[in-house]
């Protein structure tokens, strides 16, 4: 939902001025409303997911910074939950994606990965901000561009340029498959992972919050209509939308562990000894 359609919907509830006249139709959230500039700078604009993506990383930067200022052996809280998060993507996504031997200089990208899309994911449900900024294709399409390369560079310094695009073949696969299968796993590595990586996050984030949108504006337009059946129908759309909140709230943690998760299922398949 736009900041404007939050704004009215605000206004709403203390002027009425939200609340449609007679003769009015319900008008449902569009895409549109996810890209609409702030403000220009000259000729460049400056979007909303732009304003969150780097008050995302000023609020990550921060926290980390303070929370090992002093570290010490028993921690504070601020400590032990970083301490934890830490943990989580060390030894519960790069270990078990990427194993023993090479999970260790994958994990810091791993981890900034998880805070970064987890605390714009969750911007969409705070006041405020109420916002997704993954739901902006172009966000999640720079960090999955991080991962291409990264995997890409990864695989090619261990094996070689050669023997990276070598590796695309099975061992023993018979001749005559060769040039199908080398094409079918090019295109698996080149364009099939970036490609569905950044689409399922934009796509969940994008739709959840347009799923939210209509409740609630279809909510407050139905309660302000005046006939009780439709003001019934709005409280229920309330009420669904309270409920999209709580899923929301799980799918936007979701989504950064799976991205996390594939993000280092690909760095290990890049290292790993066997096809």
């Amino acid at each position: 939902m736009s900041s404007g359609a939050l704004a009215t919907i605000v206004a709403g509830m203390t002027t009425g001025s939200a609340l449609p006249a007679e003769g009015d139709s319900f008008q449902a959230p569009t895409p549109e409303e996810f890209y609409q500039p702030i403000f220009h700078i000259g000729s460049f604009v400056v979007t909303r997911p732009m304003v969150l993506t780097l008050i995302a990383a000023v609020l990550i930067g921060t926290w980390l910074v303070l929370s090992t200022w002093r570290m010490t052996v028993i921690p504070s809280k601020g400590q032990h939950l970083t301490e934890q998060a830490y943990d989580f993507v060390r030894n519960g996504i790069a270990r078990d994606m990427i194993g023993s031997h090479d999970f260790l200089k994958f994990t810091p990208v791993l981890f900034a990965l998880f805070l970064y899309i987890l605390v714009n994911n969750l911007f969409g449900s705070m006041p405020f901000t109420n916002f997704p900024a993954m739901s902006r294709i172009g966000m999640p399409l720079g960090l999955v561009l991080i991962v291409y390369v990264l995997y890409h560079l990864a695989g090619i310094q261990k094996r070689g340029l050669a023997g990276y695009f070598k590796f695309l073949l099975p061992p023993g696969l018979p001749k005559a498959l060769a040039p199908a299968i080398f094409l079918l796993e090019l295109m698996t590595f080149f364009i099939t992972r970036p490609l569905t990586l950044t689409l399922r996050l934009f796509g969940n984030m994008f739709a959840g919050h347009m799923l939210m949108g209509v409740f609630i504006l279809g909510g407050t337009y139905l309660v302000g209509s005046g006939n009780l059946g439709l003001m019934a129908a709005g409280v229920g759309s309330f009420g669904m939308g309270a409920l999209m909140q709580a899923l929301e709230l799980l799918i936007q943690a979701l989504q950064a562990y799976v991205f996390t998760m594939l993000a280092a299922s690909y760095f290990g398949g890049a290292v790993a000894e066997d096809h």
